[in-house]
C-alpha cells in the first residue's frame, strides 16, 4: 500500500472514492439529494476542484496502483486541522485501511505543529465514533443544523 498526495488531474478518481464509499451510509440513514444533497455520497468533481482550489488537500491510498482510499486534510488556522471525507471502498473495509490513513494525517498534523485534529460526524452514527475513539479521539459537542436531517457530532484528537 503507498499513498500519495492527489493533484488536480486526480478529481475523478477522488470523486469515485469519496462518492462510492459513502453510499452505503447516505442508504443507513435514508439521505438523498434532496434531503442532504452534500453527503459525500453525491461528491462530484466540481466539489473536489473547489475543496483543492481552498487548500484542502486529498491523500490517495493505493494498492497494487490501484486508488482504494482516500482522506481530506485542511489547515484552516495556526494549531488547528480538519480531517474529512475518509473514504475507503466497501470491499477494503475493516482491513485497517482507514485507520492507516488516519494514522497518515496525525503524522502529517504533527509535522505541521497541529496541536488539535477535528472533524465532525453524523451525530447518530454511533459505530463510527467508537471507531473513531479507538484511535483516540475524543467526543465533543453534537450540534444541529436546519439543512441536515441529522445531528452533528464533533470530535477531536490531541496531537
Amino acid at each position: 500500500m503507498t499513498i500519495r498526495e492527489a493533484s488536480a488531474k486526480d478529481l475523478t478518481t477522488i470523486a469515485m472514492l469519496v462518492s462510492q464509499s459513502n453510499k452505503d451510509i447516505a442508504e443507513k440513514f435514508g439521505l438523498n439529494a434532496d434531503n442532504c444533497p452534500k453527503h459525500p455520497s453525491f461528491c462530484t468533481e466540481a466539489w473536489v476542484k473547489s475543496d483543492l482550489a481552498r487548500g484542502e488537500r486529498y491523500f490517495i491510498l493505493e494498492e497494487d496502483s490501484v486508488p482504494i482510499a482516500c482522506v481530506a486534510y485542511e489547515n484552516p488556522s495556526a494549531g488547528l486541522a480538519y480531517l474529512n471525507r475518509l473514504s475507503v471502498l466497501p470491499p477494503y473495509c475493516n482491513c485497517g485501511i482507514g485507520a492507516h490513513l488516519v494514522k497518515y494525517i496525525i503524522q502529517l498534523a504533527q509535522a505541521s505543529s497541529i496541536q488539535t485534529i477535528s472533524i465532525g460526524v453524523i451525530g447518530e452514527h454511533s459505530d463510527l465514533q467508537r471507531w473513531y475513539r479507538s484511535l483516540g479521539f475524543i467526543d465533543g459537542e453534537t450540534k444541529r443544523f436546519p439543512h441536515l436531517p441529522f445531528s452533528v457530532k464533533y470530535m477531536s484528537y490531541t496531537v
